[in-house]
């Protein structure tokens, strides 16, 4: 199929539909993480316990799931312009209701809808940064929209702590707006309808079936993948009945997407080989990024004592590193360079990001011996969104290209909750095996351990404390140490493993091929 240019753009316009699609994806992936940090004031100024407020993540996670894939036939339904000018809209009103929040559940039912609004910017504007640059640029365009993608969730945490901190936690919301407005004029100047000869569909062509089961299997799966480890997984039956609802509705999802005439959903895409492979690879890249991005503040404030904007200025040079290495691959890719080993070459930093991790965790590691090991994470990122998902969309064409994105954006976001779900879960399972494994070697014969506690004692007697006082002081330190250890071991843990997860694709990818028939400048992008 030939290339359509009838959307490529040029000069100034170019830049300026570049810029607000960027903007937009920022606003996106930005608003998934900012809150975090602000979740313990939200908590407080609303009166809500700890599982409602962990609904506030959760809500936008599920409307961003729910809707990235049926970006590609809403776009068609209401013409693109219009759906993602409408999408910003949205997007920007619930941030404004977000700030004005007067109990949680208020809050929540705004970010849920906040959320639909988000998930049809990231899929959208990944479609038209891809077609409004030609073909032998795709993967530089690639390059421009993954800084947004892999800078964003960087960018969140110490964004929301700096605003915390020195104003309140209504303005992580309120500093969407102008961004908001903006991006919303630029579109409806700028941004222009595809013309693929698609029509809208009649009410009775439209799949409203789909629609619902599409809403209910991502909707619930999101749901367990946010909420089993608090709530216990399937010793929940809230966990339990929903792991069944997204089961059953996949099963009917995907029958009745094969068999309807006019599908929500578009499956036969996944034909293309290059967009299965590159679908497959998104959700690993999304399950190391946003797994990552979790675990890395999570130790450094829970174990070494930091405050929220320092663990989130920490990440700040893998950012920085993986925004220069963006458009640095894409011109590598441009240059013929096989996307299957410039991904091995990002799978193996990522695999060395993680063994060096594993190797300088203590309860003392300072702020200087991470990073140069996240400087390589950062390169690694660079490597991997890139040549996957211009692997992803090189033979796709026309209205296959939102097709694709659909796909890939829903892996992506699907495995960046598999990852923090399955972290999570891990490292408390993890946590109860290594503190069972070491209070085990705590005999109190041990000439090591008893004088380590009569050590203790000593000390809290030299502070005043009675000597049973000061035996109950040192057992409790005691404990806590080993409390501290056993959870540097489970990060320690989860580094190791995720490592040896993305060491173990490499020699998947680069068995693969490139598609048969794929036009010599499609195969290079």
């Amino acid at each position: 199929m030939p290339q359509d240019d009838s959307l490529v753009e040029y000069g100034s316009r170019r830049v300026i539909i570049t810029i607000t699609a960027i903007l937009c994806t920022l606003l996106e992936i930005v608003d998934t993480t900012v809150v975090n940090v602000a979740l313990n004031d939200m908590r407080g100024n609303l009166g809500a316990t700890l599982t409602e407020i962990a609904w506030v993540i959760t809500a936008y996670a599920i409307g961003n799931v729910i809707v990235i894939p049926m970006t590609s036939w809403l776009a068609v339904q209401f013409g693109r312009r219009n759906y993602f000018a409408t999408s910003i809209v949205v997007f920007t009103v619930c941030s404004f209701l977000c700030g004005n929040s007067h109990s949680i559940w208020e809050l929540v039912t705004f970010r849920f809808v906040q959320g639909i609004g988000g998930g049809a910017l990231l899929a959208t504007s990944q479609t038209i940064i891809t077609e409004s640059y030609p073909l032998s640029q795709r993967a530089f365009a690639q390059g421009i929209y993954g800084l947004g993608v892999i800078v964003g969730p960087t960018l969140g945490p110490p964004l929301g702590g700096y605003i915390v901190y020195n104003y309140s936690w209504p303005y992580i919301f309120y500093i969407n707006i102008p961004i908001g407005v903006a991006a919303t004029l630029l579109t409806l100047q700028f941004v222009r309808n595809p013309n693929y000869g698609q029509q809208k569909k009649a009410m009775k062509d439209v799949d409203f079936l789909g629609i619902g089961l599409l809403a209910v299997a991502v909707g619930c799966l999101q749901f367990v993948l946010e909420r089993g480890q608090d709530d216990d997984w399937f010793a929940d039956p809230a966990i339990t009945t929903c792991a069944v609802l997204s089961g059953l509705g996949f099963f009917l999802f995907i029958w009745r997407e094969m068999v309807f005439r006019e599908p929500i959903v578009e499956l036969r895409v996944l034909r293309n080989g290059n967009l299965r492979i590159g679908t497959i690879l998104t959700f690993i890249l999304g399950f190391g990024l946003f797994g990552t991005t979790f675990i890395i503040p999570l130790y450094t404030q829970a174990t070494l004592g930091w405050t929220a904007e320092e663990a989130g200025m920490l990440l700040i040079p893998s950012a920085l590193a993986t925004a220069v290495m963006m458009p640095v691959i894409g011109q590598i890719l441009q240059r013929g360079v096989p996307q299957q080993l410039l991904v091995s070459g990002g799978m193996f930093l990522f695999f060395l990001f993680c063994f060096y991790s594993y190797k300088i965790l203590t309860n003392d590691t300072g702020q200087d011996a991470f990073f140069w090991i996240l400087i390589v994470r950062g390169i690694g990122m660079g490597m991997l969104f890139v040549p996957i998902t211009s692997l992803s969309l090189s033979t796709l064409h026309g209205p296959e290209i939102s097709q694709g994105v659909s796909f890939t954006g829903m892996a992506r976001q699907l495995g960046g909750s598999f990852g923090v779900a399955l972290i999570s879960t891990f490292m408390a399972r993890r946590n109860q095996l290594h503190r069972l494994d070491l209070v085990s070697k705590l005999n109190v014969n041990n000439p090591n351990v008893h004088q380590r506690v009569i050590g203790l004692q000593h000390s809290f007697m030299a502070k005043g404390l009675a000597p049973n006082e000061a035996l109950k002081h040192a057992y409790a330190v005691l404990d806590a140490t080993v409390t501290s250890q056993a959870g540097i071991l489970s990060y320690m843990d989860v580094f190791l493993y995720l490592g040896c997860l993305f060491l173990i694709c490499i020699p998947f990818i680069l068995m693969t091929r490139k598609s048969s028939g794929t036009p010599p400048a499609a195969s290079a992008h």
